[in-house]
């Protein structure tokens, strides 16, 4: 019988047209792990302020990175799906799908149990464990199936922060672009809501209770999106033989007006322009495969604003994608 393995990312408009982009925000934003605040008060700020007027902004953005292979966020995950699927045989049957639009959860655990698998591995794409990501991934899947008569045996990653493969395949990648002749290195991750962090903590006595609590992970802090995302930081750093010094952790893609964890990218950007940085050199190690937030986020507004500020270059670091030691990687995890 084959064991079923089942690839979650976010997800990603079906098109850069306004009308895709505003069912994709609409459905993102509506998540209440993403959008963690009063139901009453969460509906009013997404379906009256943020999805028609974000809407077609983000549209623009969508247009920019879409080619004729469309979203890279989709093309690159169904290669992942595909070289994972050659790579385990036939006593596997591997499906994709994103959190958010196409192809769907519900239609991807479909698949799986139409193939009568004996066992289910779930897998969210996303290194560093939130709330907002795996977390929502998990609880769509165990909602999903809890509605089954006959339920096989499932077990979820919760977190690959520190997987071998994965630092290994960023440092090769990094490496291509000689990182020592840049004058500082960027870890640019996904940003969070401080409240979220907070929220995560069961203790309630570490988070966020001195400006070092995410410098080393710990018991306290392991399940931490912040900790674990410095830890990969790290990690890839003795890959590259980089000093402390020598590079920054940050924080990007902010929304709205709470506090969101720090430093913020673009804050690092300016204090580095003021020191007369010039060449930075930007690993994005929260994607697994290269997005808006990396293709245009950083490739692209971070370059101009940095530019603005009298540096010279951003260079973007790509993703995992496609590379052969990641896919390894993703056998690992499969095997578990």
């Amino acid at each position: 019988m084959k064991k079923g393995i089942l690839l979650v990312n976010l997800g990603t408009p079906d098109s850069p047209s306004v009308p895709d982009v505003r069912k994709y925000l609409d459905e993102f934003l509506m998540d209440a792990r993403v959008l963690d605040i009063n139901p009453v008060g969460r509906a009013l700020l997404v379906k009256s302020v943020i999805v028609p007027f974000r809407g077609p902004k983000s549209a623009k953005l969508y247009k920019e990175i879409w080619s004729e292979k469309g979203s890279p966020l989709l093309y690159y995950s169904l290669r992942q799906k595909e070289l994972l699927q050659q790579r385990l045989g036939d006593g596997y049957q591997v499906e994709l799908a994103m959190r958010y639009q196409s192809p769907s959860i519900e239609t991807a655990l479909a698949n799986l149990r139409s193939g009568l698998v004996e066992s289910i591995r779930v897998i969210p794409m996303f290194p560093q464990y939130a709330s907002a990501s795996s977390g929502s991934v998990l609880e769509k899947v165990m909602k999903l199936v809890s509605e089954w008569l006959t339920i096989p045996q499932i077990s979820f990653v919760n977190s690959f922060h520190d997987l071998a493969p994965m630092i290994d395949t960023f440092a090769e990648n990094a490496l291509k672009y000689q990182p020592e002749t840049y004058d500082h290195v960027l870890f640019s991750f996904h940003g969070l809501p401080e409240r979220q962090l907070a929220k995560s903590d069961y203790s309630a006595r570490h988070c966020l209770k001195s400006a070092d609590c995410c410098d080393a992970l710990t018991n306290e802090n392991k399940f931490c999106y912040s900790a674990q995302s410095y830890d990969t930081a790290r990690l890839i750093a003795q890959k590259l033989g980089l000093n402390r010094d020598r590079y920054t952790v940050c924080f990007q893609s902010r929304l709205g007006n709470d506090p969101w964890v720090k430093p913020y990218t673009s804050e690092v950007l300016a204090e580095l322009a003021k020191k007369g940085v010039k060449r930075l050199l930007v690993l994005c190690p929260a994607f697994v495969a290269d997005c808006l937030e990396t293709v245009y986020e950083v490739s692209v507004e971070y370059r101009d604003e940095f530019r603005h500020l009298g540096g010279e270059e951003v260079q973007l670091v790509e993703s995992l994608n496609d590379h052969p030691t990641w896919i390894e990687g993703l056998a690992a995890l499969a095997k578990g």
